[in-house]
């Protein structure tokens, strides 16, 4: 997967004063861009989806989060450089960090090996040290929330979970978090604690060091959830030489696991570090360094053909030294009319003019702005008589234009002769028609990829764009459950492949080839790829049929999904 997708049609290019230059992601709570500040430092900019900054205590607990995160300052961490919470549209950007995700380096390139899996876990937990001692639980510490850049793991997305805990979806009883790497008590319901952030650094070095969480991997959420409270971690794939220290940290009490500066001195004093936490340039693969060095060749920031018009910078914002009075801290344009986070979101307010940063001072002029329309009137004349005088031109070789083509058509077509009514048709041609040649399949890029997800009932369907799971009838492209198939939207096209691997160019291939208009459960129950593609013919989402829950009305599937480039 390329580190830089390019800006879409909904992109915006400009945020609160930072210029977007490409996409490096986008999930559940919004979409991620790579921007860089006015002097030119590259940041990671975040915007939240429009329903999550719709609601008002998302906007409310948010605000109190990055007040926090604002407090944390670890070198393992990424730190929060700027935010706005009164935007309608909230964002919040942090430093890049020039490194692909664990989940993305295991998922190519597999497991690490024991002392770079000993390495991550000293400084993921030396990032727990600084998250907790600002008074923040991470909450969702997964293996897509840790970069692994070449001088150590970054730990990201810090306290953002959290506020994520006033969407509605949590109201409708859909907990904020990762399955796989939930503590016990947060799989209950139980407030989360910093041990539960180690319950998940634990089952993070085991996804590290074996390939697959500790209580198994795409299981449906329920099947996940019960096997962390009753379940024994599996650690037959992990190395025995760092089985027991991860085994401590999935302890199912919260008061035996380790504290992080615990767990540091044991990672110091395990023999294959040497007693030295040195994260030297071979702390990677060298596979993963390659990657990492791929993601500090950063693209220059150009003007996108796509880009929408900026988002005017907020009133009330978060930065050094203040704090925001708004209530949010991310993007909210409105009420959504689509949860999206992938594709085009809603469109950003239009500014009457460019956004000026935020966090920079006034700007100051060399001439009196009083002057400023009288200036602006000098030589107005001239160029009006200009203006005039290349729309004459332009027009002028429009009508040159138009002419020729007629001339030339005029020449091409077939001598008229009487049909059987008498009328005249034109004399077909001695050359046979041609038609028109099929263009070849664009090349698509990979967005999120095998995103589980589950709908409790029909109240819920799957938003195709974002991977995420939303309620009914708020998503712009969708996959519903329904009583004995899926629906979608009539303008999207379908197709079921022959098996369980299915590739973007053959779903193309297989949509112009063999359509189909509906998607049952039955066809798909023997474990066949399905795939859609949106009414533009820009976005395809591959899936199967995880599970049809027999005794509820659950319905699990698994899906990825890729643009065009």
């Amino acid at each position: 997967m390329p580190p830089f997708a390019a800006l879409t049609a909904g992109d915006p290019q400009e945020i609160g004063g930072y210029r977007l230059c490409a996409r490096l992601g986008s999930g559940g709570m919004g979409h991620v861009y790579l921007a860089y500040t006015p002097a030119g430092r590259p940041v990671a900019l975040k915007s939240v989806r429009p329903e999550l900054a719709a609601d008002p205590e998302f906007r409310r607990r948010f605000a109190q989060e990055v007040a926090s995160a604002r407090r944390i300052h670890g070198l393992y961490t990424a730190q929060l450089v700027d935010a706005s919470t009164a935007a309608a549209t909230p964002w919040l950007a942090t430093a890049y960090v020039p490194g692909p995700s664990l989940h993305d380096v295991v998922r190519l390139h597999g497991p690490l090996p024991e002392r770079a899996v000993l390495l991550l876990m000293a400084g993921v937990a030396e990032a727990l040290q600084a998250i907790h001692g600002a008074g923040v639980v991470h909450r969702d510490l997964k293996p897509a929330n840790v970069l692994l850049a070449a001088d150590g793991p970054r730990v990201i997305d810090f306290g953002i979970a959290r506020a994520a805990d006033a969407v509605a979806l949590t109201g409708a009883g859909l907990r904020i978090g990762t399955p796989s790497f939930m503590a016990p008590e947060q799989a209950t319901g139980r407030p989360a604690t910093a041990a539960s952030d180690v319950f998940a650094l634990g089952a993070l070095a085991v996804y590290a060091a074996s390939g697959s969480p500790p209580f198994g991997a795409g299981c449906p959420e329920s099947v996940a959830l019960y096997r962390v409270v009753h379940d024994e971690p599996e650690l037959g794939r992990v190395p025995h030489e760092v089985r027991e220290l991860i085994r401590g940290c999935l302890a199912k009490d919260p008061g035996q696991r380790p504290t992080p500066g615990g767990l540091i001195e044991a990672v110091r004093r395990h023999p294959a570090v040497g007693g030295r936490l040195l994260f030297s340039d071979d702390w990677l693969p060298p596979a993963v360094r390659h990657e990492t060095a791929l993601r500090g060749e950063l693209p220059e920031p150009v003007e996108s053909p796509h880009a929408q018009p900026t988002v005017a910078a907020p009133q009330a914002t978060l930065h050094a030294g203040s704090l925001m009075s708004g209530p949010g801290a991310y993007p909210t344009p409105g009420p959504p009319s689509g949860p999206g986070t992938y594709a085009d979101p809603e469109p950003y307010p239009v500014a009457g003019a460019p956004a000026t940063p935020h966090h920079l001072e006034a700007r100051t002029y060399d001439h009196d702005p009083e002057a400023a329309p009288a200036e602006r009137g000098r030589g107005s004349g001239k160029r009006l008589l200009k203006r005039l005088l290349l729309t004459l031109l332009v027009v002028a070789l429009l009508a040159a234009g138009v002419a020729a083509y007629r001339h030339t058509r005029a020449g091409n077509e077939p001598e008229a002769r009487p049909d059987r009514t008498g009328s005249a048709s034109p004399q077909p041609t001695s050359e046979p028609s041609r038609k028109p040649t099929t263009a070849p399949p664009p090349e698509f890029r990979a967005g999120y990829q095998e995103a589980e997800l589950t709908a409790p009932d029909a109240s819920y369907e799957f938003d195709l764009r974002s991977g995420t799971v939303a309620p009914e009838s708020t998503a712009d492209w969708y996959l519903a459950p329904g009583a004995d198939a899926f629906e979608f939207p009539e303008d999207s096209d379908a197709y079921i492949g022959q098996g369980e691997d299915l590739t973007p160019e053959e779903c193309v291939e297989g949509i112009e080839s063999e359509p189909v208009t509906e998607l049952p459960y039955a066809a798909l129950a023997n474990g066949d790829t399905f795939c859609l593609r949106s009414a533009d013919g820009r976005e395809l989402v591959l899936g199967w049929l995880v599970e049809v829950a027999p005794d509820s009305d659950s319905v699990t599937v698994a899906v990825s999904h890729y643009r065009s480039s």
